[in-house]
């Protein structure tokens, strides 16, 4: 199958493939994914290697497991799932909670005008920084897939096993800690 082909296929018919024809297809998979799960395991390890590390197990568990996921489901939530589930793994295995947000697209943020107050760009990135890593994990994690991953309420239920209704009222919730955290820390206010 040339490349063109593959790239009109859907996740799910590529994933249905390398069950049935063509386990190097998995290839396509990798292609689709390295940079998007590299830019979301990025805001929890620091470390090149490490990060490179992970996301070679993410593709090895995900690869392992592939007759385990639902076709009529949303491949990428899986996916997502499998990378947070090995993200968090790692955080506590080695006692990290620093959130890093360095790849972020910091213009996600600019709509959302709630959280961005006129300040200095790095230090208002420092202090979101700070802000999320202090939130309790249940906020953080729909928090960081719903401000830096653009991920909709039901991608996000997806991943985190987590009703949709659930998913908005821990967003709510994560972005007023934030926000009350951004608040204090820019305004001094206790």
């Amino acid at each position: 199958m040339n490349m063109h082909h593959r790239s009109i296929l859907t996740d799910e018919q590529v994933v249905d493939l390398v069950r049935t024809k063509n386990q190097e297809l998995y290839g396509e998979i990798i292609r689709r994914y390295e940079t998007k799960l590299t830019h979301y395991l990025r805001k929890f390890i620091h470390s090149q290697d490490e990060l490179k590390d992970v996301l070679q197990d993410v593709f090895i568990k995900a690869f392992r497991n592939l007759y385990d996921f639902d076709v009529d489901k949303k491949f990428s939530a899986w996916i997502y799932r499998i990378a947070h589930n090995e993200a968090l793994n790692y955080l506590k295995k080695y006692h990290r909670s620093s959130i890093s947000l360095d790849e972020v697209d910091w213009s996600l943020l600019e709509d959302k005008k709630d959280l961005n107050r006129e300040t200095d760009h790095q230090f208002f990135k420092n202090q979101v920084e700070k802000g999320i890593a202090l939130v309790k994990e249940k906020y953080r994690d729909p928090l960081i897939l719903y401000l830096f991953e653009e991920k909709s309420y039901e991608e996000i239920g997806d991943i985190l096993h987590l009703p949709t209704s659930t998913v908005g009222i821990r967003i709510m919730r994560g972005k007023k800690l934030l926000q009350q955290f951004l608040t204090q820390e820019i305004y001094g206010k206790k």
